[in-house]
Parts: C-alpha cells; structure tokens; sequence
C-alpha cells in the first residue's frame, strides 16, 4: 500500500552545539572557553599588586597593563622563557590547583641593586643564577604575588616551590595546555617588566569554571620596606666622632704615650657605607658612651 502525501517531519532536525558535543565526548573546557575569568583575575591582582610594590620600585605605584590571554601548551612556554627568571609554582583554592608564576630576572636584580642604595640598574649580561641577595627578594615577590592572587581569587594561595630555571622546576608535563595572562609592569622610571601567569586548563575549570564567582576580600595592606626579610638583615652603621686632618710629618712621628687634641663635632654623622643616614650628639647612658639621635633622614 502506497501513502497518498510524502511523509514530513513535523520538527527540523536537531542541530547540536559543538562545544556540548566536546564535553560530552569527555574532552572537557579548553583554556580560551574560561580566558575571561582569567582576564578578569588578571585585571584585580594589577590594581593590588600596584600598591604592594610601590616599596620596592621607588615609592611610586607602578602602571601595570594586562594583555589577552593566550593558549599554548608547556613545550611553548619553555622554548619562550629566558633561561634565568624568578619562576614559582603556587596552589590555589581549597583543592590547591597548581599555577606558575614568572617575573623577569632583569626585574628581580634592578629592585636588589635599588633596596642597597644603587639606582636600579641590573647587571649586563645577566648572571646565570640568583645571588643570595636576589633569592631573598625572589621570596619577598613570590609573597607579594601570592597575596595579590588570594585577594582577587578570594581563596587561599600558598607558593610552593621556586627555581631560577623553568626546566628544572618541572612545573607541568610539555603536551599539557595552558592559559597564560602576561601584565606588564612600568615604573616611573620607564623601566618595564614582565610578570606571567600561567595555568593549565584544570585550574581554570577549579577556579572559574561551573559558574563559580570569587568573594571579595579587603584590599590589600601596602607593604613596607622594613618588613621580611629585609627588615632583620643586619647592617653595620658607623659613628664618626672625629674627624681630623694631620700631616704627613706628624704621621711619620706618632709613637705611643703621644696625645693629640681633638675636638668632638656636636652633630655625629651615622653612616652606613658611604651614606649619611642620621645625626646625634655624643652623651652617656649607664656608664657607657651614647649617642642621642637628633635628625635622621
């Protein structure tokens, strides 16, 4: 038996979304489908981390500029990476997702040379490792980080091992993907670097995946230039209570038992090196010489 009309489907056929297709063949969010919550992490931690470095880059916040976020995998990433940089790897969250973070060593050495009274300028060529100096300011902005990125995630973010050579820290395997957010930072002195973050797509999806939003946190409390580590390195600051000239013949005839009148200056400099950093006036407290700051700079 034949029909009398042609059969028609009484709805179009379904047409299906590729990327619902894609999770539920198993292959999960790629990097770029979570890059705005990345973005907008990066956007939070620039206006905090402005302030918490000022300290350390003259006293004045830097500019820092966010760029888009881009996809590459972790063999990328290391053929990009100069082969000395302050590289940490931080977890994040209560499941402790695994992030990487990079400043460039320019950076690190210029803000050392400037903490010891130099005018920031870094080493050319660069040295191949961290001097000891330089590892103690490496952990002072592995902290600033961390808590920058704790105050935009609203989520506890702990560091967790660093090293000088991204190689050698064998952050993430070379096939696994990333989603890296570079900010650029400039000082007033126009001297600019580099700070990237860079996370695999299992941290995005723990972070800002499933619709999750971050709380807000109190902003961050500006650090001093006193505090750890800095602020318990012992320095050793001079007195200098006379200062005389004699000459060359009165030199050549010194012997013990001789006495030289001196007069003692009533503002005594205090200096560390060759700078001046403060005045006092010579005076006695229990039996033993002191001096009694009366400017300091």
């Amino acid at each position: 038996m034949k029909p009398i009309r042609s059969l028609v489907a009484e709805r179009p056929l379904a047409q299906h979304c590729a990327e619902l297709l894609r999770e539920g063949a198993g292959g999960g969010a790629r990097p770029g489908d979570l890059a705005p919550g990345l973005a907008r992490l990066g956007e939070k931690l620039a206006r905090g981390l402005a302030v918490a470095l000022a300290p350390l880059v003259g006293g004045e916040a830097p500019a820092i500029a966010c760029a888009e976020v881009r996809e590459c995998d972790m063999a990328t990433l290391l053929a990009e990476t100069a082969p000395l940089a302050a590289h940490c790897l931080m977890s994040a969250g209560p499941v402790s997702a695994p992030l990487l973070a990079t400043i460039d060593a320019a950076a690190v050495l210029r803000i050392v040379d400037r903490t010891f009274g130099g005018k920031g300028i870094a080493p050319s060529p660069l040295p191949d490792v961290f001097s000891l100096s330089a590892q103690i300011m490496v952990k002072r902005l592995e902290t600033l980080v961390a808590a920058g990125l704790a105050d935009a995630l609203g989520a506890a973010v702990h560091p967790v091992r660093h090293g000088g050579a991204l190689r050698e820290l064998e952050a993430f395997p070379p096939a696994a993907q990333l989603a890296v957010l570079t900010l650029t930072v400039e000082e007033a002195s126009r001297d600019t670097w580099q700070l990237t973050l860079a996370l695999p797509t299992a941290t995005l999806t723990a972070l800002f995946g499933e619709g999750k939003q971050t709380r807000p946190r109190a902003p961050a409390r500006p650090v001093s230039a006193i505090d750890e580590p800095f602020g318990d390195v012992p320095l050793t600051v001079s007195a200098i209570v006379v200062d005389m000239r004699l000459a060359m013949s009165a030199l050549t005839n010194l012997r013990p038992g001789m006495v030289l009148p001196v007069s003692v200056a009533r503002n005594v400099p205090l200096r560390i090196g060759d700078k001046t950093v403060a005045h006092g006036s010579i005076g006695a407290v229990d039996d033993r010489v002191a001096i009694q700051i009366t400017q300091a700079f």
